[in-house]
């Protein structure tokens, strides 16, 4: 999003949506009073359920801000809004894949309403990370920056901004080419 531009006031019902910034500052207010402004590292969680009015600009004049939205239904719709947000250190998702949603809110994850866990990592070139999947379930790789191969049977090849649905496998394997940041869901 450009310097000083974004969103206006736009409303949402019945979803789950999770922000997550890779650079740059995103301010966002909605209509339950909460307002912050969101950095890399940041995870803002935001239940929509039976309607919530908000705005996302970037908090900057001079520097751009990138950020990916997910949005995921919930497995119940009329919920109450709410809002949530947490920080996770560089040092948290090095090399790793860390849990940063669940239905549960595991491990100091963000709480989602839905059968899903998304996790982030940031891995360093020649960096491999696994992520074994119960059978019936499916992944979703998304490559936020870097470059990095989806190993298996075959090798298939992924850049920044691609993603990539899996199913049927017992897991997921990824090795970093380059530095690499990565979102990697567990789904239903």
């Amino acid at each position: 999003v450009a310097p000083g531009t974004g969103f206006s006031t736009h409303a949402h019902r019945d979803m789950e949506i999770v922000t997550y910034v890779l650079c740059g500052a995103l301010e966002h207010r909605d209509s339950t009073g909460t307002g912050s402004v969101i950095r890399p590292g940041q995870v803002q969680r935001m239940t929509a359920g039976t309607g919530i009015a908000h705005s996302e600009m970037n908090h900057s004049k001079t520097e751009p801000v990138h950020f990916l939205q997910i949005w995921v239904v919930p497995e119940q719709s009329g919920l109450k809004p709410e809002y949530e947000e947490r920080l996770f250190t560089r040092e948290q998702l090095r090399d790793q894949l860390h849990l940063i949603a669940s239905r549960q809110g595991l491990d100091g994850s963000l709480l989602i309403h839905r059968d899903v866990r998304i996790y982030a990592g940031l891995l360093s070139s020649g960096c491999a990370v696994t992520l074994d999947l119960d059978t019936g379930r499916h992944a979703w790789v998304q490559v936020a920056s870097g470059r990095v191969n989806l190993e298996g049977n075959e090798r298939i090849a992924l850049g920044a901004g691609d993603g990539l649905a899996v199913s049927d496998l017992p897991g997921v394997r990824l090795a970093a080419k380059k530095e690499s940041e990565i979102l990697l869901f567990d789904l239903d």
